[in-house]
């Protein structure tokens, strides 16, 4: 109809409706927005509170608004790691006529930082290839699905902490096209041009600002992204010669995907014409290995370095249960009952949003590890959760929604706050033994 707001959504969200539509963007009131930390965009985006949700509205064209939202669409149905599509808004008019652009309406990611919000005072090198590392691997799935993005960043990725390591997600395919076919070399090589020089222009910017560490080199790290993408995309896609003696090498295949977190769908072995090796070509299908045995055996839902290090914690818990005929689903029942569950209810109400609870059980392991090293004895968890929670998790800042005062624009830059203005600093590490590998306490902060 003439004049009637256009709203195109898989699922019927009718709140939706209650948002201001008839208002540009930048003029939403502040009790409709929410302010959250936000990566550079050449497009107004503000973020609303919708229920217990957060919704991230970016103002765009129809043409573009409707290209985004089915791409999202189907990578999503592939599995791949990207923010959540929830409409498109179109046929906007304001109060006086006037017309309003288009606006793709996605969900906001929990517990997920743009990069620029990864980091407080200063950019270590260490965080910094941390990223790249979660960039490439995201890069490395898209492009097996057949997915060019065309403009790789780290602005246009959030990122969730997994366990030491970092998870990267999509959040703007506005210039992604997903082809079925697979990607050309060239095409492949494109997107990785792009992504080198985007993250060396990001980090250069950091140096220009100041907050970025003096050793760290913009152009060293974005070339990390060449190498470690090209690590993976052969380790997943090259074929392998092994001799007929040797066939122990193919489980070894099998198990370094498995590492890297993929599972193997088939294995296309074939003899040589010399009839003396074995031509290994593995099928693989998508990333999650660990977090689909976690998830078969406890039902929680993880990131994929959460889910190994929940699962080497219940494989070290599964061994000292001396009960005869309990096979691995019970053992794993048992864990989550008797030492998983425990853990998260014991944190206090108050602290529940500092960070997700998976990442927190594997923090209070680390913190065990370090308490352990420290006192020199097996310290029992209730006495680390306890511990962890009075020294380290109540001065986190909150992960679900870092929320501060609403402002009238989110595209404003977002000011960090020094961690010296709260009056504590970085903790002073405990005491490491001579053969301990180097650890940065920074890290579990």
């Amino acid at each position: 109809m003439p004049g009637a707001l256009n709203i195109t959504a898989a699922s019927v969200e009718p709140e939706i409706l209650s948002l201001p539509w008839q208002l540009p963007l930048l003029d939403w009131p502040d009790d409709v927005t929410t302010s959250l930390p936000k990566g550079i965009s050449r497009h107004t985006v503000r973020f609303a509170r919708l229920g217990d949700n957060v919704l991230a509205i970016k103002e765009t064209t129809a043409e573009m608004a409707s290209g985004e939202y089915e791409v999202l669409r189907n990578l999503r149905k592939l599995k791949v790691p990207c923010v959540k599509p929830i409409a498109v808004i179109t046929n906007r008019r304001a109060e006086n006529g006037d017309d309003l652009p288009a606006a793709l309406v996605t969900r906001h990611l929990k517990f997920s930082m743009p990069f620029r919000a990864l980091y407080q005072t200063t950019l270590r090198p260490d965080t910094a290839k941390r990223l790249v590392d979660a960039l490439a691997l995201l890069l490395v799935r898209l492009h097996a699905i057949g997915f060019f993005w065309g403009d790789v960043s780290l602005s246009n990725t959030l990122f969730r902490r997994d366990a030491g390591s970092f998870a990267a997600y999509l959040v703007d395919a506005e210039t992604g096209r997903l082809y079925q076919t697979q990607l050309t070399d060239g095409q492949r090589a494109h997107d990785l041009d792009i992504a080198r020089i985007n993250i060396a222009g990001e980090l250069m910017d950091l140096v220009a600002s100041g907050r970025i560490d003096p050793t760290l080199d913009p152009v060293v790290v974005a070339d990390r992204i060449l190498e470690v993408y090209d690590g993976l995309w052969h380790e997943l896609n090259d074929p392998e010669l092994v001799d007929e003696n040797e066939l122990w090498r193919i489980n070894k295949r099998v198990e370094r995907l498995n590492s890297l977190g993929f599972d193997i769908g088939e294995l296309d072995i074939q003899t040589t014409d010399s009839g003396t090796k074995v031509r290994i070509q593995p099928k693989v299908v998508d990333a999650g290995h660990h977090a689909r045995r976690l998830l078969r055996l406890t039902g929680l839902d993880t990131e994929e370095n959460q889910a190994r290090r929940l699962l080497n914690d219940l494989d070290r818990y599964s061994a000292t249960v001396q009960v005869a005929g309990l096979d691995e689903e019970m053992k794993a029942h048992l864990w989550l009952t008797r030492v998983y569950e425990p853990v998260i209810r014991a944190v206090p109400e108050e602290y529940e949003h500092k960070l997700e609870a998976a990442e927190l059980f594997h923090q209070v392991l680390e913190h065990r590890w370090l308490l352990s090293e420290t006192q020199k004895r097996d310290v029992p968890l209730n006495e680390v959760v306890r511990d962890y929670v009075e020294n380290v998790l109540q001065f986190r800042r909150d992960e679900d929604f870092v929320v501060v005062p609403p402002t009238s624009s989110i595209t404003l830059p977002i000011e960090v706050v020094d961690e010296d203005s709260f009056g504590w600093g970085d903790p002073e590490p405990p005491p490491r033994a001579d053969d301990e590998p180097e650890r940065d306490w920074r890290d579990l902060v």
